[in-house]
């Protein structure tokens, strides 16, 4: 087993003549959840489409528990996309179904059983769900999974914030334990208490690697209070990339 499972040397990717992510070097072990951290625009939910394999990079090497962006690692990979992309007649139970006949990790009981716990009827229909709802499921489908790395682009910001604990704690404690979470979010108060480490990533830069206790420690602020002093200059609207 590999211990590293992310590696990226020198990534880059651009639409037209807008540069998304710019040389990104980046090296993320196992059996920890990291915060993939900026605003919109920045190049987060770009990288987690390159993990993907949805994008290809311009330039530069990217891998996967050692191996290079392909099928292998796909089957290794859950995701969790910021737009719902199912089809609204559906049913939570249908999308299960396909789920378990489509990744041999993926745990049908266990998706009922996460269910459950939010609050979902996993029988009830996709059109009849709210927006907060629907991404409860989805987030069902890439947690009941047994993957090596798991990619969330923003789990919590179609929820209210009464939600978001919970929504958090059902992360924290249906990952496997010997992968990695890596979160994409700018809601880092919500999140900050259950991050190992962060990523900073600013105009497809990486800023800032860390752990989150030696953010604590080094310059005696939390990571929200880090990342309002880095980013205080950046708008916080406009659209992902």
């Amino acid at each position: 087993m590999n211990e590293l499972l992310i590696k990226s040397r020198g990534v880059s990717k651009s639409y037209g003549r807008k540069t998304a992510l710019d040389r990104v070097d980046l090296d993320v072990g196992r059996d920890r959840i990291v915060g993939l951290l900026g605003p919109n625009g920045s190049g987060k939910t770009t990288f987690i489409k390159l993990l993907c394999g949805l994008l290809q990079p311009n330039c530069g090497e990217l891998a996967v528990n050692g191996q290079k962006i392909g099928p292998e690692t796909k089957a290794q990979i859950s995701y969790l996309p910021d737009r719902m992309y199912f089809a609204d007649w559906m049913k939570a139970t249908d999308l299960f179904d396909l789920f378990r006949d489509f990744y041999r990790d993926f745990d049908y009981d266990k998706a009922l059983a996460m269910c459950r716990s939010l609050g979902v009827d996993p029988k009830d229909k996709l059109k009849s769900m709210s927006k907060g709802t629907k991404e409860k499921v989805q987030l069902v489908l890439v947690m009941a999974r047994k993957a090596q790395l798991y990619l969330l682009d923003e789990p919590i910001a179609g929820v209210d914030p009464a939600a978001r604990d919970f929504i958090l704690q059902t992360i924290l404690t249906n990952y496997n334990e010997e992968g990695t979470v890596l979160i994409s979010t700018h809601l880092i108060s919500d999140i900050e208490k259950v991050l190992d480490e962060v990523v900073f990533l600013k105009e497809g830069r990486v800023m800032l690697h860390n752990t989150v206790d030696n953010i604590r420690e080094n310059e005696g602020k939390s990571v929200d209070a880090l990342f309002r002093e880095i980013f205080r200059a950046q708008p916080m609207e406009g659209g992902n990339f």
